[in-house]
């Protein structure tokens, strides 16, 4: 403790090696797994404290369904368009969903009851991966639409300001 206030200094170095950018968090190799993961578990989190709503047989599924829409994705797929996604990521994503989706049904893992079933029963097709697929190209077209000279418009082209020297690049 120094001048009354606790300090860190583990805290404070990861802090100044990985800067949260627009509220995304980007490693210095440019991965964003821990923000996905962080984003998800605060996803499920929020899905959790509304128990009670998907234990009501006085609510409808469909009302259910459109509540963990509403409430739980975009907790969850906040700051999406920073995010690589992967297979490993895509398959997260999907069994996020299923899992919702599952709650909602009071459907156990142990059901042995497949994804098309709960599906099927639900009456709604996937959804989330695509949101998230449709938010990263909006994003990616509004970047590109930018006027002049912007970095992330240069960082998505992979153009560099300036000019290459003439003649045959030398090999050293």
């Amino acid at each position: 403790m120094i001048n009354g206030r606790y300090t860190n200094a583990n805290a404070e170095a990861n802090l100044n090696r990985n800067p949260i950018i627009i509220g995304s968090l980007i490693t210095e190799d440019g991965e964003c797994t821990t923000d996905f993961h962080t984003r998800l578990n605060s996803g499920q989190t929020i899905g959790a404290s509304l128990q009670k709503i998907w234990k009501s047989h006085s609510i409808l599924i469909s009302t259910k369904i459109q509540l963990m829409k509403v409430l739980v994705w975009p907790v969850a797929t906040c700051v999406c368009e920073s995010w690589t996604l992967r297979k490993n990521e895509e398959t997260r994503l999907n069994a996020f969903e299923m899992k919702g989706l599952r709650k909602i049904l009071r459907v156990l893992w142990t059901a042995k009851k497949t994804n098309e079933w709960v599906l099927n029963k639900a009456g709604v097709k996937r959804e989330l991966i695509d949101t998230v697929k449709t938010r990263k190209l909006a994003y990616c077209g509004h970047a590109m639409r930018k006027q002049g000279s912007c970095l992330e418009k240069e960082i998505m082209q992979g153009t560099m300001p300036g000019a290459r020297r003439r003649g045959r690049p030398c090999v050293a």
